[in-house]
């Protein structure tokens, strides 16, 4: 084959009025293969834009999106590639360059290809489920594990294309070979355990798999009240009440306590304290209290109560307990009943409000007969 296509070569360059030779004729050859690669690009370009104009696909649209680019270098690359395969000894001895290009070109688009795709697979798989309720636990599961898995194997698809490009360097090749050959790819991302990084690769397995934290989970980490926003291979992000983000690394969630508000269900106790004066009818403000429990659409009427849980020498302490389907809801629910209770006292009872006595030394001697 590559003979036929020399001699069309050098009949092309003889009818140009040019002297053809082998060299002339190899890069012409390689030219040629790397234009018919961007002319396969823009026709199979121009077939999908077609296609998504007139039946538009989700995945059409994803390929689009991340993949376009990767394909566009992937195809020049692989046809460049095969066209230093079918050159003459002669011209590779003599251009070692044009052989060495081609595959490291190949391997580091094909690199980015397999990258691309896997997270288009993953943005295929998840799109279909809502992760932005509390109640989707099982979704929020599933969304984890796909972006977690996602990564990993984008990681050893990295590290596999890199030990590859290795060994295309003489000088490397033993290094590439012993990534290689140690037991495989995979045993080599778990020999690397011992370094930090790789140990929060295998934390982030372990919570892939037993999911102490999920993908919106509502945490209080850090003395902090956020929700979880990102989980990657070496950190999670977690969206605090603020706005702000806490960065952590994913070992932290395994090695150390924290309180998950959404581990089995969103669900949430809201308690509200009110300190208030001994005379202050407790019965009365459970009924009121049960009242505005009843009138907030926030309460669930799973549970609620009211109870005098503490005394001081000056006051005691209410508490009350109302339950709300999540943690937002919670927050917000015990801000009106704390409103409408203080203002329902101030209003109602006032003498009950916290008070401080002062009795005078003229006041506690006994009164004298006349």
């Amino acid at each position: 084959m590559q003979q036929q296509l020399d001699t069309w070569i050098r009949a092309a360059i003889r009818w140009f009025g040019y002297e053809p030779n082998r060299d002339l004729s190899g890069w012409i050859l390689l030219i040629i293969a790397f234009v018919l690669g961007l002319a396969i690009d823009f026709v199979i370009t121009q077939i999908i834009r077609f296609i998504a104009r007139r039946r538009p696909f989700q995945t059409i649209t994803l390929l689009q999106t991340y993949v376009r680019w990767a394909f566009w270098v992937f195809v020049p690359s692989s046809l460049f590639l095969l066209a230093t395969n079918i050159q003459s000894a002669r011209f590779l001895r003599r251009h070692p360059v044009a052989e060495k290009s081609a595959e490291i070109l190949f391997l580091i688009t094909s690199t980015w290809l397999i990258i691309q795709l896997l997270k288009v697979a993953e943005l295929r798989l998840i799109q279909q489920y809502d992760t932005t309720k509390d109640a989707n636990l099982s979704q929020r599961k599933f969304v984890t594990q796909v972006r977690f898995f996602r990564r990993t194997i984008a990681i050893m698809v990295i590290v596999l294309g890199a030990s590859l490009l290795l060994i295309s360097f003489q000088g490397s090749r033993k290094v590439g070979l012993s990534v290689l050959t140690s037991a495989g790819v995979v045993s080599v991302v778990i020999g690397f355990a011992a370094q930090k990084t790789l140990a929060n690769l295998l934390a982030g397995i372990q919570i892939a798999f037993n999911q102490q934290i999920r993908l919106d989970d509502a945490v209080v980490v850090e003395k902090e009240w956020g929700r979880i926003e990102e989980i990657n291979l070496t950190s999670v992000i977690v969206r605090l009440w603020d706005r702000r983000r806490l960065i952590l690394p994913i070992t932290y969630f395994v090695e150390t306590p924290f309180e998950n508000w959404t581990r089995s269900d969103a669900s949430i106790i809201g308690s509200v304290f009110l300190y208030l004066d001994y005379n202050i009818p407790v019965d009365k403000i459970r009924a009121k209290a049960r009242e505005f429990a009843e009138n907030d659409p926030l309460w669930t009427g799973e549970s609620f109560a009211v109870q005098v849980t503490d005394t001081t020498p000056t006051c005691i302490q209410v508490r009350v307990l109302v339950s709300a389907p999540d943690a937002p809801s919670a927050f917000d629910l015990r801000c009106h009943m704390r409103e409408n209770l203080i203002a329902f006292i101030r209003d109602e009872y006032p003498q009950s409000l916290p008070q401080t006595r002062l009795m005078l030394a003229e006041e506690l001697k006994p009164k004298q007969e006349i």
